[in-house]
């Protein structure tokens, strides 16, 4: 069940469920939690729904359906009626994640019929109803549950990017993308390794390629982490080559939002942020038992060696304390296999000797490989600078955002449409645009897609907006279709003398 959160706030106490009933079918009802009696049901989604497909995140709610031995999808947005799902017409899904709903949009994994270890990544409208591709074959794993995992990953703390390993001729290759799907582009390599050595790599040829699994136990780190509150660094384990390999796993740091990246480690480490990204620790993956850690004061330029404990410790996890300005973390294991749950508390504040003013900061303008403007916006943030040792505290965020003039990178093709080599987005072989029209009626209006759409929460104003923008138009008028007469009693012959009433039916 859901206990409702949407942002609307127009359900207070509404929960959603999805009960069996008493003939082994599933169905979709909803009730408020003082009064949950048969009696007082709601049943948002007419008939049986498939078993375990309910879902309900922000203002989206999403069933499955499966008749004629093919799933299908239904989203009902704010809580509005349920519409079907719908993908290019050439996708045959067997499988659906929905990956995050945020921001007022769907990205959604689709597993075609012809696929197994991959998934297609698409994108909606608002509504959640119409999706395009975003990127195909995308890597996927089961979790240790047997859940499906996909290897994407949201970084956190800027709007629109992600990173996800993609399937290219059975070598699996990790891209990235600042505008939430519309460009993919390979992670450059560092330019030297961790001694200082040239790397020679050469896009597209070679190129960085990160692990993305995030850990299911929060005590652990995962292959990859970023923070909300040091939104230009990202850590991650990964290789140097061709495609990703669980050989040769060193870890990476970018400081700049995954425009460049530096060797850290040779060996893979998990890695907590402190006092904002101010601070990291790094810890050795190892089975065997360790007492030293390594702090980094500068985003992961240079590393100092502490030791956290007398004895060496069989580590089990570490935990930050709450809040992301702490210096506090917990370390927690075993002297030996035999012996007790040991807690080790590690506090860094006596390595600082102040807190941070403002001459300690320098601005910091997030960008694409010099492209300023992301997702319709010029976002500029406040960085410690890497040479000062000084405690940051609370988060302050981006210090200005302005919006950029619309260009033809701020919209994606629509629904129906794909981008060709010229880079227009032209009708696809399988759509045709003027079925729109077809399905309205006279004196209803309809919107007449230019074959773009904004990409959703893209902040640009101005520019090509306009021309690119869906507008609405009035259904046209259509020839009478459809006329049969019949008469009142449905015969064909009528007696001479007698009246007959003549029906007239239309269709259209």
């Amino acid at each position: 069940f859901y206990r409702s959160m949407m942002g609307s706030g127009r359900e207070p106490d509404l929960v959603h469920l999805e009960a069996k009933t008493v003939d082994g079918h599933a169905q979709y009802i909803t009730c408020k939690m003082q009064n949950c009696s048969e009696a007082t049901h709601g049943k948002p989604f007419p008939g049986y729904i498939d078993h375990n497909s309910l879902i309900v995140q922000d203002d989206y709610v999403f069933v499955q359906l499966t008749s004629g031995g093919r799933p299908h999808y239904y989203v009902s947005y704010r809580r509005n009626a349920f519409t079907q799902m719908k993908l290019p017409k050439y996708s045959l899904p067997k499988d659906m994640h929905v990956i995050s709903t945020d921001e007022n949009q769907v990205f959604a994994a689709v597993q075609e019929w012809n696929q197994n270890d991959t998934y297609n990544l698409y994108i909606s409208d608002t509504r959640g109803v119409y999706f395009t591709l975003a990127l195909e074959n995308v890597k996927s794993s089961q979790g240790l549950e047997g859940n499906v995992m996909i290897d994407l990953y949201e970084v956190a703390g800027i709007k629109g990017m992600f990173l996800a390993n993609k399937k290219i001729d059975n070598q699996v290759k990790t891209f990235i993308t600042y505008n939430k799907g519309r460009d993919w582009s390979l992670l450059q390599a560092p330019n030297t390794d961790l001694r200082g050595n040239p790397i020679h790599c050469l896009l597209p040829y070679c190129s960085l390629h990160l692990h993305l699994k995030v850990s299911e136990n929060p005590y652990t780190s995962g292959n990859i982490a970023s923070r909300d509150t040091a939104p230009s660094i990202i850590v991650a384990s990964g290789n140097i080559g061709t495609e990703l390999s669980d050989k040769d796993i060193s870890m990476f740091v970018s400081s700049d939002a995954g425009n460049t990246w530096r060797q850290i480690f040779e060996e893979e480490h998990s890695v907590l942020y402190l006092d904002q990204g101010g601070v990291l620790v790094a810890m050795k993956h190892t089975s065997l038992p360790i007492r030293h850690l390594w702090l980094s004061f500068d985003e992961g330029r240079s590393w100092s060696k502490y030791s956290f404990t007398s004895l060496p410790l069989f580590v089990d996890g570490v935990l930050g304390e709450p809040g992301e300005e702490t210096l506090i973390m917990t370390v927690f294991g075993h002297f030996s296999h035999r012996s007790e749950w040991q807690l080790v508390k590690v506090d860094y504040k006596s390595i600082f000797d102040r807190r941070c003013e403002e001459e300690d900061y320098r601005p910091w303008q997030l960008h694409s490989q010099g492209e300023a403007c992301i997702m319709g916006a010029k976002r500029i943030y406040r960085k410690r600078k890497s040479e000062k040792k000084c405690m940051q505290g609370k988060y302050a965020g981006a210090m200005t955002s302005e919006p950029c003039v619309c260009t033809e990178a701020d919209f994606d093709c629509d629904y129906g449409y794909e981008r060709h080599s010229n880079g227009q987005c032209l009708p696809a072989f399988w759509y045709n645009p003027s079925s729109l029209s077809k399905d309205c009626s006279l004196g209803q209006s309809y919107l007449n897609s230019t074959g773009y759409r904004k990409v959703v929460s893209n902040n640009c104003t101005d520019g090509v907006r306009e021309r690119y923008t869906a507008k609405p138009q009035q259904c046209p008028g259509k020839a009478p279709q459809g006329l049969r007469i019949v008469t009142s009693d449905g015969k064909l012959t009528a007696e001479q003398g007698h009246n007959v009433t003549f029906l007239v039916q239309l269709e259209e």
